[in-house]
C-alpha cells in the first residue's frame, strides 16, 4: 500500500483517487478551491470518441487571427507578452498541422473508448447515478464547405472503427422530429454518450468520502524531495508525507509542475455555459452547431445546457460575458424555433480548460522526480477522458502495464 497525494479536485483528480482507493492505497486529495469550483461541473457532459481530431489542427491559427478582435467570437487568444503564453503559442502554431492530426487520432480515440467503458462500469455501482445516456451525438452543419469536411471526418472515423455516418436533412428530421433545424445535414456519431456532470462529481465525492479518502481544502505551496523523489507536499495549512504524487490541477498544472523544475506548455482556455431547466425547447441528443462552435446537451431529463467559446487567457482575466451572446446567436441560427434569451450574469457559468500545446493531454511520469505523475491538458475533453485517465494514473502508480499506450501523452514531449 502506498501513501498517494492527489493534487486537484476536478474529474481527473477524483477519478484518479477513485481507482487508487479501490487498488488499496491510502489516498489524500488536496484542492485549493474546496472541490466546488472547477470546469468539471459546467461542461456539456460529452463522453465522446468522436473527438479524435485535436484542437491543434490545420486552419485553427488563421481562424483565431480572424476572430481575435470580435468580442463575441467563439475563439480568442488574449494578446500578451507573458512568456508562458508566447512559448505555448509558438508550440501550438507548430503543432497545428495535418501530421499532428494523423498522429493524434488513434491515441485520442483509444483513450476515449477506454474511458467510455470505464464510465459504463461506474454506472453499475451502487451510489453512482449520473444520468449516463447512449444516444450518440450530432455535428450539425449549414454550409457545403463544412459538409465536405464532415464527409472526410466520417471516413476517418470509420477507419478508426467508430460507428458514424453522414446524414442529410431528412435523416436529421427523423432523429429530431419535434425541432426545425436550419442545416444541410450532420455527422451522426452513434458511438458517443453523455452524462450530467454535476451528478457525476457528487457521486465521486460521496464515494471517496465514504471510503476513507481524505479530502482537504488546502493550497499546495511547495514540495520536499530527496534523491530524485518527492517525500512531502507542503500546503498553506500542513505538510503531507507522500510515496507518490499525482498532479491533476487542470489549468494550474503548469505552475505546480514548475515547483518541481518541470515545464509543461499549458494555457487556460476559458469556456462559458448556461443551463435551462424545464425548457420547452430541447433536442433528443447532444449536438454541436459546427459553424457556430456551440455545443448543446439535454441533461438529466428536464435540462438543456448550452456552451461554447475558447478564450486562451490568464485565469485572472475578468470574464467577458458578451461571448455568451455569440452562443445565443448561433443557437437561433441553427434552431430558429428556440426562443433563448441571453441569461443574466449570475446564471452564466465559466471555467478554465487546461489546453496543451498540441491538443493531446499530458499523462505520465516526469523525468526529474520518479514518483510524480502528471494528468492534465485535456482541454474540452476532461470529463470525456476523466474515468479512463484516472484508471491509467492508478496503473502508473502501481507500475503496471497501462491499458493503452501512453507514448503520445508523454508529459515532457516538448522538452521538460
Amino acid at each position: 500500500m502506498k501513501n498517494v497525494i492527489v493534487i486537484g479536485g476536478g474529474v481527473i483528480g477524483l477519478s484518479s483517487a477513485f481507482y487508487l482507493q479501490r487498488a488499496g492505497h491510502k489516498v489524500t486529495v488536496i484542492d485549493k478551491n474546496g472541490f466546488t469550483d472547477n470546469c468539471s461541473y459546467g461542461n456539456l457532459g460529452y463522453v465522446c470518441p468522436s473527438h479524435f481530431i485535436p484542437l491543434a489542427a490545420p486552419g485553427i491559427v488563421w481562424q483565431g487571427f480572424k476572430w481575435m478582435f470580435n468580442s463575441k467570437s467563439p475563439f480568442y487568444v488574449q494578446p500578451s507578452l507573458n512568456l508562458s503564453l508566447i512559448d505555448w503559442g509558438l508550440k501550438f502554431m507548430k503543432s497545428a498541422s495535418k501530421r499532428n492530426v494523423e498522429n493524434s487520432a488513434v491515441p485520442l480515440k483509444d483513450i476515449a473508448v477506454f474511458s467510455q467503458a470505464e464510465y459504463a462500469s461506474w454506472e453499475q455501482m451502487p451510489g453512482f447515478d449520473f444520468a449516463f445516456e447512449r444516444k450518440g451525438m450530432l455535428e450539425i452543419f449549414q454550409t457545403g464547405k463544412v459538409g465536405h469536411h464532415a464527409q472526410e471526418t466520417v471516413e476517418a472515423g470509420k477507419r478508426l472503427g467508430l460507428d458514424v455516418d453522414l446524414i442529410d436533412q431528412k435523416g436529421l428530421k427523423e432523429l429530431e422530429p419535434q425541432t426545425t433545424i436550419n442545416a444541410l445535414g450532420a455527422i451522426y456519431f452513434r458511438c458517443d454518450s453523455h452524462l450530467y456532470p454535476d451528478k457525476l462529481m457528487a457521486s465521486l465525492k460521496n464515494y471517496l468520502t465514504q471510503n476513507g479518502v481524505s479530502m482537504l481544502h488546502e493550497e499546495v505551496k511547495g514540495f520536499e524531495f530527496i534523491s530524485g523523489k518527492v517525500t512531502k507536499v507542503v500546503t498553506d495549512k500542513s505538510v503531507h508525507e507522500a510515496d507518490d504524487v499525482v498532479i491533476a490541477t487542470g489549468s494550474w498544472s503548469r505552475e505546480v509542475a514548475a515547483m518541481l523544475q518541470t515545464s509543461i506548455p499549458l494555457m487556460p482556455g476559458r469556456g462559458y455555459s448556461f443551463t435551462l431547466e424545464n425548457s420547452p425547447y430541447s433536442l433528443n441528443r447532444p449536438a454541436i452547431l459546427t459553424e457556430g462552435r456551440v455545443a448543446i446537451a439535454p441533461m438529466d431529463g428536464n435540462k438543456m445546457r448550452y456552451g461554447g467559446t475558447m478564450e486562451v487567457v490568464s485565469t485572472k482575466t475578468p470574464p467577458r460575458y458578451e461571448r455568451v451572446e455569440g452562443i445565443v446567436k448561433a443557437v437561433k441560427s441553427f434552431l430558429p424555433e428556440f426562443e433563448i434569451a441571453l441569461p443574466s450574469q449570475d446564471k452564466i457559468w465559466y471555467g478554465y480548460r487546461p489546453t496543451s500545446a498540441d491538443g493531446v493531454p499530458y499523462i505520465g511520469r516526469i523525468k526529474r522526480f520518479k514518483n510524480v505523475i502528471v494528468a492534465t491538458g485535456h482541454a474540452m475533453l476532461g470529463l470525456s477522458l476523466g474515468a479512463g485517465t484516472g484508471k491509467l494514473v492508478s496503473e502508473l502508480v502501481e507500475e503496471k502495464k497501462t491499458s493503452i499506450d501512453l507514448q503520445a501523452f508523454a508529459v515532457e514531449r516538448f522538452g521538460g
